[in-house]
């Protein structure tokens, strides 16, 4: 069951905490319902849900794609009465449906483009739904303002593209008031998917960095819900993510997807080292797969950068052959070479060093000069702000000082196109130009690489003569910091930001051998063609697929406030040690073996002091005071600091570094593992760990009797595990031929003798019971960490071995709700002391406990 912690994440955002007691009644919304006016009016949706109330009627998977932008155009209809609506062919996400299976049901969720007056939104909302399967999310214009305009475009975007807020005129400050209207308005999309979700039969895929923090509020719902979300824009480096305010919010989201895509291998390796970073996850790659361990779920992270949608753009270049544009346009530009650059207006897009290239090309290459041309299709701006109304300003001035000193009469280099074009008029453009330019600073995926080779590509069944028949050649110029230019190898790789390098790879491009040209259009076209949108997306689904196949296996439930809410998934046999449980067998036992782990069991991992307290002290003599009981303190501390802690507990055993030294309940002496009584490997394995530790700040040698440990706790996260990596590899090779195992653990690379585990401690204790007629029918054995795994691996194999009966009572259990051989486990070291003080009120204490408390 899930947990009723926060559930109104708005006054999170805004950092005011509900006071907990009563619940308000929930109100119930139909199936398709749109509420006007203030978001903060409505109630939050029960986080216990587990199942829809409004299960969808459509049996069988269903895919539902939530966007910011419905895949819809709408306009009013002449006489002003209601509303006209067509399917926007140029969304990409229209065409996510062509590589899911048939029979899969497709339903979009998102915003409209246009502002419905809230008397009609009903009737719109039931209207998009029957006739297109769309459920609009209306969003009142004073949010749309602060979500859109605010957070997306004046916090994300600009810091996704590497642009930090250095001033209030560059970038701007952070907005808590915007942050808040995006996670209102993501609770708006939220809402809008519950009411047709059919959570056991449907997945989610959704889209972009406006939508990043909708899998918190789907999860907080629905804990096996089918969920993917895929990036469009660029991740950036840690370095500059880690200045959002909101940074680990954002993370902890879209952790609660399932499977989170990017384009490339670099956005998704910033998305990684920003987990590592933050969140101290580590990534594993299993079989060509990169997952992430997020308290037992694997999140699954997908490479593929997203493709075109062929059909669509080849029955574009018909109509444009048939409107006689492209006849237009060779007509306009004939005799010249065209390079073509189609971008959005944005700081982003590099149009002006574009430009600047195109001139130094016109100067170091005269020959060009009323021959070359430059295209620049500069589609109208997205966002909008004083920037965008400077670069605009310097993009024109710079277009008309280059014309005037470079061009004549009949001769612009340079043609500026500062308006919307239709998609045919694009792509007849495409169809002409020699050469694509794409000098983009920073960009999520750019698809006009992609549209360009296929309408170089031509189409069969043109009319005769046209331009756009037949197969072509092609060249691109392609910035290196865009999501595309790793899939086209062909294409001649930029930095935009070096104009002279820029303008030789403009004329390299044009000027190349035309065999060269057509073998390289070849290759892009046959990765193109074959990597489309389709492709994407049938790639997307079954990793999905594969990603949520042991939702119905494990046992999952939600915990945290807030942003911070996650799910943790567990086998199912793995539940909270019952206190009632353990005290009832405990007191029906009568041999009883208790070992237990100290640092983060009995002593919290955050804690300065790590000396053992009066309390700790007083449980354990009480529990060591019975005669029924063999307590066992195993820790991988060093027997020095184990003695002097827990002298005045003298019938407790004690098992230091990991059970290399064993001091048996009442005894003085120490017995050493049998093995590797020489340690000459030492003098071996500190010189490689001295090498490492000088060379990583932060790290540092811990020496113990029978073991080296290198710890990088303190070290820059990637870097520590990046030597750690190296250095077990280093030590493995040093160290073949002698007897020990070099083993990484959490901040640790550690050397020990060969054996050595506390397992050998669980064996040890079990095997003498039972040699002393003392066959334990009662084990207690709680740890928290890597080391502690071994005991419960031993405990599992103890029956079949013979140490232990079949009728004991076992109760292996680790610290924190986390995968684990144990079958129990206890929240932290608070709950344990509270179940040992459980014990111990059930315990036949002596009434004198040999006057070890006035050691103290």
């Amino acid at each position: 069951m899930m947990s009723r912690s926060y559930t109104n994440l708005l006054d999170l955002a805004s950092g005011n905490f509900p006071v907990m007691g009563r619940e308000k009644e929930r109100k119930r919304f139909p199936r398709v319902m749109t509420v006007p006016g203030n978001i903060v009016e409505l109630d939050d949706e029960q986080a216990s849900s587990v199942t829809s109330e409004n299960p969808s009627s459509i049996a069988g998977d269903r895919m539902i794609i939530v966007s910011n932008l419905l895949p819809l155009k709408a306009k009013r209809r002449p006489d002003n009465k209601g509303w006209s609506f067509s399917w926007n062919e140029d969304s990409l996400l229209l065409r996510v449906k062509d590589g899911l299976p048939e029979d899969m049901e497709v339903l979009y969720v998102g915003s409209l483009h246009v502002d419905v007056d809230p008397i009609e939104q009903d009737d719109v909302a039931s209207y998009l739904l029957d006739k297109f399967k769309c459920v609009p999310a209306f969003l009142p214009p004073n949010l749309l303002e602060k979500f859109y305009y605010g957070f997306c475009k004046k916090h994300l975007w600009p810091l996704f593209h590497y642009m930090l807020p250095f001033s209030p005129d560059h970038g701007g400050r952070f907005d808590r008031s915007l942050w808040e209207a995006y996670v209102a308005a993501n609770k708006i999309f939220s809402q809008k998917v519950i009411e047709i979700l059919n959570p056991e039969d449907d997945f989610v895929w959704i889209h972009d960095y406006h939508l990043m923090v909708l899998p918190t509020f789907l999860r907080r719902r629905f804990v096996r819900l089918r969920m993917g979300f895929f990036l469009h824009s660029p991740f950036p480096s840690s370095e500059i993510y880690r200045s959002l305010p909101v940074r680990e919010e954002i993370l902890k989201a879209l952790l609660n997807s399932d499977l989170i895509g990017f384009h490339t291998f670099d956005y998704a390796r910033h998305f990684l080292s920003c987990c590592s970073r933050m969140l101290g996850l580590e990534y594993q790659s299993k079989r060509g797969y990169i997952g992430l361990d997020y308290y037992g779920r694997t999140v699954g992270i997908k490479i593929m950068p997203v493709g075109v949608h062929m059909g669509h753009i080849e029955s574009v270049i018909r109509q444009a052959d048939k409107d006689l544009i492209v006849e237009v346009l060779n007509r306009q530009f004939e005799g010249k070479t065209v390079l073509l650059g189609v971008d959005d207006m944005d700081i982003f897009k590099g149009i002006n060093l574009k430009m600047l290239a195109m001139e130094e090309m016109l100067k170091q290459h005269p020959n060009w000069r009323g021959k070359a041309v430059l295209v620049q299709i500069a589609n109208p701006a997205r966002g909008k702000g004083i920037d965008l109304e400077n670069v605009q300003a310097e993009i024109e001035e710079n277009c008309k000082r280059i014309n005037e000193e470079l061009g004549a009469p009949g001769y612009d280099p340079i043609v500026l196109i500062n308006r919307a074009l239709s998609t045919s008029e694009r792509m007849a453009y495409c169809s002409i130009a020699e050469c694509v330019v794409v000098t983009a600073v920073r960009d999520g995926m750019n698809l006009t690489p992609y549209e360009y080779i296929v309408c170089r590509q031509g189409v069969s069944g043109l009319g005769v003569g046209s331009d756009s028949c037949g197969p072509k050649k092609s060249m691109l110029v392609v910035s290196e910091f865009i999501g595309c230019s790793p899939s086209l190898s062909g294409a001649i790789r930029i930095n935009p930001w070096n104009v002279e390098s820029t303008s030789e790879a403009m004329n390299e491009a044009i000027s190349m051998a035309e065999s060269e040209k057509e073998m390289r259009h070849e290759k892009h076209y046959r990765y193109v063609s074959t990597h489309d949108v389709a492709y994407w997306s049938r790639s997307f689904l079954q990793d999905m697929e594969r990603t949520c196949a042991d939702h119905f296996r494990k046992r999952c439930w939600g915990i945290g406030l807030g942003f911070g809410f996650r799910v943790v998934a567990l086998d199912p046999n793995f539940r909270k040690l019952s206190t009632d449980d353990i005290v009832a067998a405990y007191t029906n036992s009568t041999s009883r073996a208790i070992l237990l782990d100290y640092d983060g069991t009995l002593m919290s991992q955050n804690s300065i002091i790590k000396t053992p307290g009066a309390q700790v002290i007083s449980l354990l003599n009480c529990l060591c005071a019975d005669p029924k009981n063999i307590v066992f303190m195993v820790s991988g501390r060093g027997r020095s600091s184990l003695s002097k802690w827990f002298q005045p507990c003298k019938k407790i055993g004690l098992a230091a570094e990991h059970g290399y030294f064993l001091r048996w309940p009442q005894q003085e002496e120490w017995e050493t593992y049998s093995q590797g009584s020489e340690f000459g490997w030492m003098e071996m394995a500190e010189p490689v760990m001295k090498s490492y530790t000088e060379a990583t700040d932060g790290s540092g040698i811990e020496r113990k009797e029978s073991a080296l440990v290198w710890h990088y706790y303190d070290a820059d996260a990637g870097f520590g595990f990046s030597q750690a990596k190296e250095m077990l590899e280093h030590l493995e090779s040093v160290l073949a031929n002698e007897p020990v195992a070099v083993k990484s653990g959490q901040f640790i690379v550690e050397v020990k003798p060969q054996g050595v585990s506390k397992g050998i401690v669980a064996e040890k204790v079990f095997t003498s019971m039972t040699e002393n007629g003392k066959q334990a029918d009662f084990v207690l054995c709680i740890g928290d960490d890597r080391s502690d795994e071994d005991m419960f691996e031993l405990i599992g194999t103890a029956v079949s071995r013979g140490i232990l009966s079949y009728k004991t009572e076992v109760f292996a259990c680790t610290v924190g709700q986390k995968p684990s051989k144990a079958k129990y486990y206890l929240d932290d070291s608070l709950e344990v002391i509270q179940m040992l003080e459980s014990l111990a009120d059930a315990t036949e204490c002596a009434t004198s406990t040999d006057d070890e408390t006035d050691d103290l």
